[in-house]
């Protein structure tokens, strides 16, 4: 079965906000198994017009298990606590 990525790009609006998120996007995260690959590391765009914001890559074992991980209870309250913090553009990826 082959892995599967959750990849986000994050536009931060209030900071103080998304602390609340990322706590309990942590907590998630473990429960889940998640291996956090990349969690706002600098960006620098190699090519297009591109501005990601803050990107974060999660490797999971399986799509279903990433899934899952995004259907979570867990996960679930911490988009309720980064609703008016931050936009969020993420994709489900399967991997090799």
């Amino acid at each position: 079965m082959p892995s599967a990525y959750i990849i986000a790009s994050v536009t931060v609006t209030d900071p103080v906000q998304y602390e609340e998120y990322r706590q309990w996007s942590s907590i998630a995260m473990q429960a889940h198994g998640a291996e956090v690959c990349v969690r706002g590391g600098a960006v620098e765009v190699l090519e297009g017009d591109w501005n990601p914001g803050r990107t974060v890559v999660l490797k999971f074992s399986s799509v279903d298990a990433a899934r899952s991980f995004y259907h979570s209870p867990e996960y679930t309250k911490a988009r309720a606590a980064r609703e008016g913090a931050a936009v969020m553009r993420m994709v489900l990826v399967e991997g090799v």
